[in-house]
């Protein structure tokens, strides 16, 4: 036998299976990580902390940037005491919650719909591709005005404008996701006698997962910049509305209340979508196996 044919012989048959586990961190980085999970807070604490010595020793003056211990007392106020101009702060953060929750979920769904029917059909993606396309060059700025004439400035226009934040990153990378899955899989599911549905569910569906994931990711942040331009605009509630009439009176600490608060929710967010992508890859390659 010579060496070529040993190294073949004591080659691992390298699958989907090995690709994910090669993913994966060694263990004892994994360990480490466990261990330490304590390390990703030390370096927003340290920020905190200069960010405080810098407002106290005057270098960042309040009219510039307020100090956290402002921000924090604020904040306590709000949450304690109704304002006639803002309420508290937990209802604004409820309304905003909900509006972005509503649209997020809205556009994802829709998004995962057009980006199967667009990849896996050549005649729906010649028929809805360039209308998705369109659409997602144009600013949500200029969307508003439209908005408001069709459907008035309640909650609705606000809920559309955070859909379409969600709808256009889940789409791109959705449909990417389909259309890289390896053809020689579609072709080995035929040769098993796969049907169509099957070959769907099994073969593509679980090959785009990955880049679906990043798109929900990628989704969650672009949802809550479209809330925040949303909710500037004839709002009578919210965060934006704080964050607006903050504006009007000069009032930064408010401002940068609201701010942190939209951070918390897209910090939240990506959270739970990186909890969901570790289970479902974890059982995509389990499913694969």
């Amino acid at each position: 036998m010579g060496h070529d044919e040993r190294v073949s012989v004591a080659s691992p048959t390298i699958g989907p299976a090995a690709t994910a586990a090669a993913r994966q961190p060694p263990r004892g980085r994994r360990r480490f990580l466990l261990d330490h999970w304590w390390l990703r807070i030390v370096s927003p604490i340290v920020a905190i902390g200069l960010w405080q010595l810098l407002s106290t020793t005057g270098v960042l003056p309040p009219s510039k940037l307020v100090s956290p211990g402002s921000i924090a007392h604020t904040a306590y106020s709000l949450v304690t005491t109704s304002s006639p101009t803002y309420g508290t702060l937990q209802a604004s953060l409820l309304v905003s919650a909900e509006r972005w929750g509503i649209g997020f979920a809205i556009g994802t769904v829709i998004a995962i719909a057009l980006a199967i029917v667009t990849g896996l059909s050549k005649a729906g993606e010649l028929a809805l591709d360039p209308i998705v396309q369109a659409l997602r060059s144009i600013p949500l700025l200029g969307i508003i005005p439209l908005f408001i004439v069709w459907f008035g400035i309640g909650d609705l226009p606000k809920i559309l404008i955070v859909v379409l934040g969600a709808l256009f990153p889940m789409y791109v990378n959705t449909f990417a996701g389909i259309r890289s899955v390896d053809p020689k899989l579609r072709e080995l599911g035929q040769v098993l006698g796969l049907s169509r549905r099957e070959l769907i569910t099994q073969i593509v569906l679980p090959g785009a997962l990955p880049q679906a994931l990043t798109g929900l990711r990628l989704g969650v942040v672009s949802s809550l910049l479209a809330l925040v331009v949303a909710e500037q605009v004839n709002a009578n509630a919210g965060l934006g509305f704080m964050i607006t009439t903050a504006q009007e009176f000069l009032q930064n600490n408010i401002i940068m209340v609201a701010l942190i608060l939209y951070a918390i929710l897209g910090l939240l967010g990506d959270t739970l979508v990186r909890l969901l992508e570790r289970k479902v890859l974890t059982w995509r390659s389990e499913f694969v196996r």
